[in-house]
């Protein structure tokens, strides 16, 4: 295993386990949240600096990354039905 893809592994994580811990202590809508704001802003400040070099790290292996997306997120590709697929029928003239 590359020095490279182990980073990357220790990343992913260290991104998951991070993500796993704001969800679980994550206040209901109304409550108190128990973090100070200095620590929230440091927690985002990790989360970036992890993506970062996430990012350079894929850069460098050549690995396009996966982007999350929202289920109800347009698709960005159509799929187009094989039985459409054919030869361009020519179009009739029609004399004035």
């Amino acid at each position: 295993m590359s020095e490279e893809s182990k980073e990357r592994e220790v990343l992913m994580v260290m991104r998951k386990v991070l993500s796993s811990v704001i969800r679980e202590i994550t206040p209901e809508p109304g409550m108190r949240h128990p973090l100070s704001e200095g620590t929230i802003q440091d927690v985002r400040m990790c989360l970036g600096l992890i993506a970062t070099r996430e990012r350079e790290l894929a850069n460098a292996l050549g690995i396009t990354q996966e982007r999350p997306y929202y289920t109800d997120e347009p698709p960005a590709s159509n799929v187009v039905p094989m039985s459409s697929i054919g030869r361009v029928k020519p179009e009739k003239k029609n004399d004035e």
